[in-house]
C-alpha cells in the first residue's frame, strides 16, 4: 500500500505476540525470550518498522533530545569546558537538533563509573547517543542496550560511527614535514589507549618508515601541559629534532611553547604540524599548521542518522583530513 507505516500493532501481529511483548523487543528492554526476539525482530526487518520517537517522548512526558556522552579517564571530566573538540561536536549538533525541535544533553562520564552511567543514559534515550569519545568495551556495551547510537571515534565493529581520516592525516603532515626539507621529525602521541590517537600514531609511524627516517615520540594525552613536556623531553634528549607532529592542536600549541622557551625558533629551527585545525591552531604563537579534522561535519551527520531512525550495524560515513598551512611550518 504506498505511504503505508507499520506500527508496533502491526508488528506484533504479524509476530503473533502482544504489543507488550513486541514493545520490549524493539525497545531493548527486559522481559522477552530470545526465541520472542527473534521473531519480532525478523518482522520489523520485513516490515521496515521505525519507531515513531517523538509519540515515545510524549508518552514518556519528556521531550526528544539527543545525548551526547564523552567518556573521560581519571578526574578529568572538566576538559569537557576547556577541550576545543568538545565544542566542535556540540556546533555541529546545535543546528540540526534547532531544525528538528530536539534537544541536546551533555554527559562527562568517568572512565572508571562509565559502565554503570551509560546503562542509566540509554535507559533514558528517546532519539539517541552520540559519542563524543568512548573506549571500544563502553560503545560496543552501549550500543546492546540501545541500537540508536553513533559514534565520532573509531570503536566496536558493530556500532554505527563517523570516521575521519586520522592514519591518513598524520601521514600527511610527516610528508608535508619531508617536503620541507625537516630530517628529523619528532611525534608527540595523544593517549595510547585512544582510538584516534592509535590512528594517528600508525600514520606518524607508517610515514617515517616510508622515508626512511627514524622515530622518535613522547606521549602528551591531549591537553598542553602534556605537549609543553613532551617538547621538552623530545629536544633534551634528541637536540637535533627539527620538526614535530603533534597529535592534537592543544598539545601542539604546548609544544610551541615548549621550543621557545629552549631558545628555538618555530618554524626556523623547528617546524610543527598539529591536528584538529582549532580555535587552539589559530590563537598559537604562531599560528598552527595543522590537519584539519571536519567535527562539526561529522556531528551534523551524526545526529542526521539518529534523527532518521536506528542506524544499521556497521555503518560507516568517511570523512577526509585535510593540511591547513599556517606560520610554524613557514619562513
Amino acid at each position: 500500500m504506498t505511504g503505508f507505516r507499520p506500527t508496533i500493532d502491526d508488528v506484533a501481529r504479524a509476530a503473533g505476540v502482544s504489543r507488550a511483548a513486541a514493545s520490549r523487543v524493539v525497545n531493548n528492554a527486559p522481559g522477552a525470550s530470545e526465541l520472542t526476539r527473534a521473531r519480532v525482530r525478523a518482522v520489523v526487518a520485513e516490515l521496515g518498522y521505525q519507531p515513531n520517537e517523538s509519540a515515545r517522548a510524549l508518552a514518556s512526558g519528556r521531550r526528544r533530545a539527543v545525548d551526547v556522552i564523552a567518556v573521560t579517564s581519571g578526574n578529568r571530566t572538566g576538559r569537557l569546558g576547556t577541550h576545543p573538540y568538545f565544542s566542535r561536536v556540540l556546533a555541529g549538533m546545535m543546528p540540526v537538533l534547532e531544525s528538528a525541535d530536539a534537544q541536546l544533553r551533555l554527559h562527562a562520564v568517568g572512565r572508571e563509573a562509565a559502565a554503570d552511567a551509560v546503562e542509566e543514559i540509554a535507559a533514558d534515550a528517546t532519539l539517541g547517543m552520540v559519542l563524543a569519545d568512548a573506549t571500544p568495551a563502553v560503545a560496543a556495551r552501549l550500543y546492546r542496550r540501545c541500537r540508536r547510537v553513533v559514534s565520532m571515534v573509531p570503536t566496536a565493529a558493530s556500532v554505527p560511527g563517523m570516521e575521519a581520516d586520522n592514519t591518513g592525516g598524520a601521514h600527511a603532515a610527516v610528508a608535508e614535514l619531508h617536503r620541507l626539507g625537516r630530517r628529523r621529525i619528532a611525534a608527540i602521541h595523544g593517549p595510547a589507549d585512544n582510538p584516534c590517537a592509535i590512528d594517528r600514531r600508525l600514520g606518524y609511524r607508517r610515514a617515517v618508515e616510508e622515508l626512511g627516517l627514524t622515530a622518535v615520540g613522547a606521549d602528551g594525552d591531549f591537553h598542553r601541559e602534556g605537549g609543553y613536556a613532551a617538547a621538552l623531553l623530545l629536544l633534551e634528549q634528541e637536540p637535533a629534532i627539527d620538526a614535530m607532529f603533534v597529535a592534537c592542536d592543544l598539545m601542539a600549541a604546548g609544544a610551541v611553547q615548549a621550543v621557545t622557551a629552549t631558545g628555538r625558533r618555530v618554524p626556523e629551527d623547528v617546524s610543527v604540524i598539529g591536528f584538529d585545525d582549532s580555535i587552539a591552531a589559530v590563537c598559537a604563537n604562531p599560528p598552527l599548521t595543522t590537519m584539519r579534522l571536519p567535527v562539526e561535519e561529522m556531528a551534523a551527520a551524526a545526529t542526521r542518522l539518529l534523527l532518521e531512525g536506528n542506524p544499521g550495524p556497521g555503518h560507516r560515513q568517511r570523512f577526509p583530513v585535510e593540511l591547513v598551512t599556517r606560520q610554524s611550518t613557514q619562513n
